[in-house]
Formats: C-alpha cells, structure tokens, sequence
C-alpha cells in the first residue's frame, strides 16, 4: 500500500490536475510534510529569489572606443594643416591589430624584466579587460586612453609622439608603468582584481 500512495503521489506532482503552477502546487500541497515536498518548495523558493535577483543586475560599464576613422581623419586634418605647401598627404598607420599587439606586449616584456612564461597571463589578462587591446579605447569617463589606459592619454608622449595610434608606443608605456608601479604584471593584475583598477 505504501509504495502504492508513493508512486500515486510522484504521478500526481508529475501528472497533476489543472493547469499551470497553481495545479503544481496544489499537487505539492498533497504530498503532505514529506521530504520531497519540503525539497520541493525549498527548491522552488530558491528560483522565487533568483529570479528576484536577476531583475535586479545590470550591465557593468565598458570603456568607450574611439573610432578609428574620427581620430584617423583629425589626425589627417592636422597634418593637411601643418603642410607648408605642395600636395602631400600625411600617410598614417592603419589602426592597430589586437593580435599584432599582443605579440608585440610578448617581445617587449623581457626588455622589461618580465618572464613572459610566468607573467603574460596576467598582462593579457589586466589590458583585456581595461581595453581589448584596441589602440583607440578611451573611457569617456575617466579620459584613459589605449591600451594601457593611460590617464591621462598623452603621459604616453614620454615614450613617443604617435601615442595616439601606436600599439608599441602604448605598450611600452604600459610596461614601465607597470614595472615602476607594481613590479610585475601579475601583481598589477592582483589589484586589478582586487579594486577594479591598476
């Protein structure tokens, strides 16, 4: 008889009367103070708080990116500006490959002291989230600029006067920022983690 009302209860919460949660619940209701039902409406108030919770997330804010094509055509008209005369045309890199970055950040490191075996994760890591390693992230908040997301940009004209547009130019920047600042990338990284910025 047992087995019985046991089997008859799964079939009714699986298979209850009615339609829709009222039903289901109603069929929870008649298994009684068993511990399925109580697993059963733990569960279920588990989903009511999640579901609760997710309404309330939102979208962390990512750095704005500069478009390319904006700053390549300032750029451009401030060069046609400071022609003296004839009719050359300032010739601009193109805009830099995050890929093509990362192998650059690669090379560049030892000349920084950094192993890239114990310490590249965490590079890529730390200018992956503060800007993909575009050249031409800008947070519009902050005003921080490229790769490393310098703050402000132009601190980058110590190490060249294309600082703007060039990834190795950021990079090396980056690098010694990091080298005077934290030691390593990974203890950039560690803050990073830590406060949500380096």
């Amino acid at each position: 008889m047992l087995l019985v009302a046991v089997t008859w209860g799964a079939v009714k919460v699986m298979n209850p009367q009615g339609t829709g949660a009222n039903s289901l619940f109603a069929s929870i209701d008649g298994l009684g103070s068993s511990r399925q039902a109580s697993a059963l409406t733990q569960e279920y108030q588990t989903l009511v708080a999640m579901t609760a919770a997710s309404k309330t997330l939102t979208v962390a804010a990512v750095p704005a990116h500069t478009d390319p094509d904006q700053i390549m055509a300032a750029l451009n008209q401030s060069a046609a500006a400071d022609e003296s005369g004839g009719t050359s045309v300032a010739t601009l890199a193109a805009p830099a490959d995050p890929t093509a970055a990362q192998q650059t950040a690669q090379q560049l490191m030892p000349g920084f002291g950094f192993s890239v075996a114990s310490q590249w994760s965490c590079l890529y890591s730390l200018w992956e989230r503060e800007s993909t390693w575009n050249v031409y992230a800008e947070n519009s908040v902050s005003g921080a600029y490229g790769i490393p997301q310098s703050l402000p940009g132009d601190k980058m004209a110590s190490v060249a006067a294309d600082w703007q547009t060039d990834a190795a130019t950021q990079i090396r920047w980056g690098l010694g920022y990091i080298s005077q600042v934290y030691g390593t990338p990974c203890t950039a990284w560690a803050h990073e983690e830590a406060d949500g910025y380096y």
